[in-house]
């Protein structure tokens, strides 16, 4: 326990946790659609507004575990109620807390039926979200992680498009069967050291043969949640089928829980395997930047475009991971949070035209900036954004991970690169489609521009997009002692050198 800096007073991690739970309860008594709007927007606003203390209070200097709680839950089993946040994971934290009001906006027409059960869903979903992140016994992890699937379904499964039987069968199907192979890793480990607490997992000596084992089991597991290339198949479904606000919740943070697990688990638990199999899994990554590229190019569907985007985009991720270099993992982390804020306001924009056009064609949204201005502008930047260009925040993550890269491996980074043209090429060509479109673009006089509601839900992505991009210090700040702790532990040496001359 050397690790944890114990709260003192007020317990802010469990607050954050309980807090939406006590709210999604008060909920099962009340029917009224426009209390269930009212109450849910305002209980997560206070949530928002109580996760603000964890950036004050936050220590940038040091690598122990702050905001700790420890309490025994199953004591024979050496189960514990352990929460804590580090630099890898208070960023995600914020995230989960910070973008869920703005999710409850977006939904407020966009539900029109099932409102209460909706926002009951929706407030279940940030108890799993932020307990995952804070969680560090391996069996509440696992609480949060499967707890995660049973409201994510449900937004799919009820309020979903037309094709949302298959959609949410496939992501419970393929989230449930990454679980299997998490729960294994985490028994294994157990029998191993006798205990569910993860920092005492750390850096241990396991055989190698049992690192390799424990490092497939936890990769499939988390792989499958990015998704990497090829178990991604799943995701194009989900995005196209849920509703806007599971969208956005999907895409801005439940895929980072996948590569949040492969930095906290991968790395520290099995660094032998992470050596031995990370040139694979690199290339894997450059698979998945160039074939989401190439598929969002080809997509005529707004939803499909934007979620075969977020392959491409999380293909930096893994690659800045397993780079194994302080730029590398840094830019990783700046780009999960990147991807969270801009790929989130790219569906707010997708859901905004639905609303409009009861579609998602691009066919039908051709040449409305002429009738909706204040929306194209925010669509114009949130486009420049998923594509990097410099100014707005995903410059910042993709730079530094390109940088990583090519001070280890020049052919590698190289061929990354493509996919920043192709993410340019599809951006653009969604943008050029919307704004003006061609000589036959449908009649779009009967649309209005975005609502008050509408602007407040998207002014906030915007302001995190330039905020990142052009002073994105104080979230590296957060970030880089951790990350420096995790690399040092990892190598031994300068990691650079260790990284250079395995992936040589």
């Amino acid at each position: 326990m050397d690790c944890l800096i114990i709260q003192e007073g007020f317990p802010l991690l469990s607050f954050l946790i309980f807090f939406p739970l006590a709210g999604a309860l008060v909920l099962l008594f009340f029917s009224d659609e426009k209390f269930a709007r009212r109450w849910t927007l305002g209980v997560t606003l206070l949530e928002a507004a109580f996760s603000l203390p964890l950036i004050t209070g936050f220590d940038t200097t040091t690598v122990k575990f702050q905001f700790a709680e420890a309490h025994q839950w199953i004591p024979q089993w050496n189960i514990n109620y352990i929460l804590g946040v580090d630099g890898i994971s208070i960023l995600l934290v914020l995230l989960s807390t910070l973008i869920m009001p703005f999710c409850v906006l977006a939904s407020w027409r966009y539900i029109k039926t099932r409102v209460t059960p909706f926002m009951f869903c929706m407030l279940i979903m940030q108890v799993s979200m932020v307990g995952l992140f804070v969680a560090l016994d391996f069996v509440l992890f696992w609480v949060f992680w499967e707890f995660m699937l049973i409201p994510m379904y449900l937004l799919i499964a009820v309020w979903g498009g037309p094709r949302k039987e298959y959609a949410s069968i496939k992501f419970f199907i393929y989230t449930l069967a990454g679980s299997v192979f998490l729960l294994v890793a985490i028994i294994a480990l157990y029998l191993k050291n006798g205990s569910f607490f993860i920092p005492d997992m750390m850096w241990q000596q396991y055989s190698t043969p049992f690192q390799v084992w424990v490092f497939l089991a936890f990769f499939l597991a988390f792989a499958i949640k990015v998704p990497m290339f090829p178990v991604h198949t799943w995701l194009p479904a989900a995005h196209v089928e849920a509703p806007t606000a599971g969208s956005v919740i999907l895409a801005s943070v439940l895929l980072k829980m996948g590569t949040y697990g492969m930095l906290r688990f991968c790395l520290p638990i099995t660094p032998e395997a992470t050596f031995m199999l990370a040139p694979y899994i690199l290339w894997l990554s450059i698979a998945g930047i160039i074939y989401g590229g190439f598929t969002a190019l080809a997509q005529h569907d707004m939803k499909k475009l934007v979620a075969y985007s977020s392959v491409g985009h999380m293909g930096f991720v893994t690659l800045g991971i397993f780079i194994l270099n302080s730029r590398g993992i840094e830019g990783a982390i700046i780009q999960m949070i990147n991807h969270g804020v801009t790929t989130g306001a790219l569906f707010l924009c997708v859901g905004m035209i639905y609303e409009r056009t009861h579609s998602r064609e691009l066919r039908l949204a051709t040449g409305v900036g002429k009738y909706m201005p204040w929306y194209v502008t925010f669509l114009a930047f949130f486009a420049l954004s998923s594509f990097g260009f410099p100014g707005t925040n995903s410059f910042i993550g993709e730079f530094l991970v390109l940088a990583g890269t090519f001070e280890v491996n020049k052919p590698l980074a190289l061929a990354a690169i493509p996919g920043t043209v192709l993410a340019a090429a599809y951006m653009l060509r969604m943008l050029q489609k919307i704004v003006w479109g061609g000589t036959d673009n449908p009649d779009q006089s009967h649309l209005t521009d975005l609502n008050m509601r509408e602007i407040v839900t998207l002014a906030p992505f915007l302001l995190f997009v330039f905020w990142i991009g052009l002073g994105p210090q104080p979230f590296l700040d957060m970030i880089h002692t951790s990350v420096n702790h995790l690399l040092t532990q990892l190598h031994g040496i300068d990691g650079a050198t260790v990284a250079a001359t395995l992936l040589r």
